[in-house]
């Protein structure tokens, strides 16, 4: 017996489903992030392993039915929150938001090439975020 449950292991699978609802969202953003950076398939492959444990043990949870059927609102309330909202929505945004900056600095750096290529000498008219020299 251990921590008042009984002989079942299968228990430890759950504290990683109790640990990504809390922690979840930052690791799904940085992997977006991540992945925005360094695209690839290696970055790709562990967005799709990270979060393959905590989901898929509250999943199998989910859908096993233990006494009276899970009910269809309940699956889609935790498909919505728990899959979506945990987990899919944190990876698009950071992954969006990190492409969305990456756009925006390069086209100040042409936009910053074009003006200062004119000019004669110099550091080629590159600029700081306020616009000095």
């Amino acid at each position: 017996m251990m921590f008042g449950y009984s002989d079942e292991w299968w228990m430890l699978l759950f504290v990683p489903v109790l640990l990504w609802v809390p922690f979840g969202p930052f690791v799904m953003g940085g992997m977006g992030v991540c992945c925005a950076l360094r695209p690839g398939w290696r970055a790709r492959l562990w967005s799709v392993l990270l979060p393959l444990v905590p989901v898929g043990v509250s999943s199998v949870a989910m859908l096993v039915p233990r006494g009276e059927p899970t009910r269809t609102d309940d699956l889609v309330g935790y498909f919505l929150v728990y899959v979506l909202g945990i987990t899919v929505l944190p990876w698009v945004l950071g992954y969006g938001t990190t492409r969305a900056v990456r756009a925006v600095r390069a086209m100040r750096g042409a936009r910053a090439r074009r003006k200062g290529s004119g000019g004669a000498g110099g550091d080629g008219g590159v600029t700081d975020a306020d616009g000095a020299a």
